[in-house]
């Protein structure tokens, strides 16, 4: 096997409308797994865990206006013990506003995103917004900006010259974050410290796959994990060891 210190499994495939779907399989079934609240450093330059600011620090970034009007439509519904920060909202004219940049993001407070719940408050520090879909018993994906319940996970596309188009499902790499990804420490998948789920991605995180992917690509991309008789996969850079499909 040839030695690379990003080598990575992956696995091609056309679903029943002809669409390509390429998936990262190494990161798919490594054991990433959020460690938030259970020592994720930030994304400070130095390790900054007493924050718990996880990649909250700086904000959210929103894909499009349906992004943007879905989570203000949430912000909505949050009410003043859910949300330690809604009336610094108010105090500065909302939470989501259109940067130099042409931007649409949400509002820092304290150098961290203003849906930020800071250590100390009542429901723990946390995301407002995701913190607001478990009471509910519903899904922190329905509620969140779609980079804040994605990351980290990638949804890529590429279109040859005839016009297809190949979707491609991988882990999200530093460089992805653009020059932006220079200025912070990119914990995620660059360090071993949140490799140590006990489950693999593809069945850790199957509701974000799903909402990117689709039902029908996933399960064909399960059918195929399942069918490995070994069950034994590139195992991911950052640990090094194998991981079953289970």
């Amino acid at each position: 096997m040839p030695s690379s210190d990003d080598l990575h499994e992956w696995v091609t495939f056309d679903d029943s409308d002809g669409n390509t779907w390429q998936f990262d399989v190494t990161f798919m079934t490594s054991n990433y797994m959020c460690i938030y609240g259970r020592g994720c450093p930030g994304v400070f330059t130095e390790l900054a865990p007493e924050y718990e600011h996880g990649c909250c620090t700086y904000g959210a970034h929103f894909v499009d206006e349906d992004d943007r009007r879905s989570v203000e439509a949430k912000i909505a519904l949050l009410t003043p013990d859910e949300w330690e920060l809604a009336a610094r909202a108010d105090e500065m004219g909302g939470v989501i506003y259109e940067n130099d940049d042409g931007e649409w993001v949400t509002q820092s407070v304290d150098d961290a995103c203003i849906l930020l719940n800071r250590p100390g408050h009542k429901n723990g520090a946390g995301c407002a917004l995701h913190q607001a879909a478990l009471a509910r018993g519903e899904r922190p994906v329905d509620w969140k900006p779609d980079v804040c319940w994605q990351v980290p996970i990638r949804f890529d596309d590429s279109t040859d010259d005839n016009g297809h188009t190949t979707y491609i499902i991988r882990e999200w790499k530093r460089r992805d974050w653009g020059e932006g990804g220079v200025e912070f420490a990119w914990w995620c998948t660059d360090d071993d410290l949140a490799f140590v789920g006990d489950r693999p991605v593809w069945k850790s995180h199957r509701d974000e796959i799903v909402e990117i992917a689709g039902e029908e690509p996933y399960r064909l991309l399960v059918d195929y994990l399942r069918s490995r008789p070994d069950g034994v996969f590139v195992p991911h850079p950052r640990v090094r060891r194998p991981h079953e499909a289970g």
